[in-house]
């Protein structure tokens, strides 16, 4: 791994960057929630450090998983990594649209360049014989057997419906880093690794696309340490992570090391699907050569890489 380099920074951002206020994902929406959070990275460029951006696309493949089901029995639906190539595709040109505009009303002239990003898997990886993470919307019963009939998993998920569930291996590469280094190195802000990379496997042929989802601040704690950032800065929608949340007794997680995170976390005190993962990317970062990760809001992100504004994970605390 790349030593880390002071001023390189990587930005996760939540979903909640990508989406309207109330979760709406028209284009319309996406684009005025991006044109917000270029705002507080521009803030940052403009600051002087060197960037990488990558972004959930949960909303998005949810779309497009809508898509494959509404047309099905006319169009053939297309794989799990191949809605992640779009969706990076098109979140990719949107982010650097909107950040080229916020730095040039900073009088910035930075080049901003988006990679359609791959991550490795191990095909073996226990993930592929449970899938567990829900995709897409819900739907009857009926419905949803169209679709387990074409080899997909799906679950009764009560009174809501059936859900389809999908594998989420472990990311064990970012295979474009070399692309995104050399990026960095020519001075260009970076968007990668959108919505945790397209998982591909290896195969006799090269590597190939596998149905599954990758968890994005997992994928983006791998790719800062191959580009070598200083910082990780994973943007959610709170200030803090938080031990006892939703009690009497919250508080928040002001400074940490990577222990004492995993060991809030073996008390059960973040979310699987939202906290749980942030954290532990966090922690594995740091341990493994990073000098600092910090979980915090948008609009706090260059607080965060300045001041250590958030939840700030360290090797040892002050």
């Amino acid at each position: 791994m790349p030593t880390p380099e002071p001023g390189c920074v990587l930005v996760a951002l939540g979903g909640n960057a990508m989406t309207g206020p109330d979760g709406s994902a028209t284009p319309d929406a996406q684009r005025a929630a991006i044109e917000v959070a270029m705002e507080r990275v521009a803030d940052l460029v403009a600051a002087g450090a060197r960037v990488v951006l990558t972004h959930g696309n949960g909303p998005q493949v949810g779309n497009l998983l809508v898509k494959n089901e509404m047309t099905a029995g006319v169009v053939p639906p297309v794989p799990l990594d191949w809605c992640g190539a779009q969706t990076q595709g098109t979140l990719g040109f949107t982010i650097v649209s909107a950040l080229e505009a916020a730095l040039r009303r900073r009088g910035r002239e930075v080049p901003v360049a988006a990679v359609v990003t791959r991550t490795l898997v191990d095909p073996d990886d226990p993930a592929f014989e449970r899938p567990t993470k829900p995709v897409g919307r819900y739907l009857p019963r009926a419905e949803a057997e169209r679709f387990i009939a074409l080899g997909q998993s799906w679950e009764d998920r009560g009174a809501r419906g059936w859900r389809r569930v999908v594998p989420s291996p472990e990311p064990i590469a970012v295979l474009d880093a070399d692309a995104v280094r050399a990026l960095l190195a020519a001075g260009f802000v970076t968007v990668a690794a959108g919505g945790g990379g397209i998982p591909v496997a290896q195969a006799a042929s090269g590597v190939r696309g596998v149905e599954a989802v990758l968890d994005k601040d997992l994928t983006a704690a791998l790719l800062a340490r191959e580009v070598g950032a200083d910082v990780l800065v994973i943007a959610t929608d709170v200030p803090f992570a938080m031990v006892g949340f939703g009690t009497a007794r919250q508080r928040p997680i002001e400074r940490a090391t990577p222990a004492e995170l995993r060991a809030h976390a073996a008390e059960g005190q973040f979310a699987g699907g939202s906290m749980g993962p942030k954290a532990e990317a966090a922690a594995r970062f740091v341990e493994n050569g990073g000098r600092r990760a910090v979980i915090t809001s948008l609009d706090r992100i260059a607080a965060a890489v300045e001041d250590g504004d958030g939840t700030v994970i360290e090797r040892r605390t002050p």
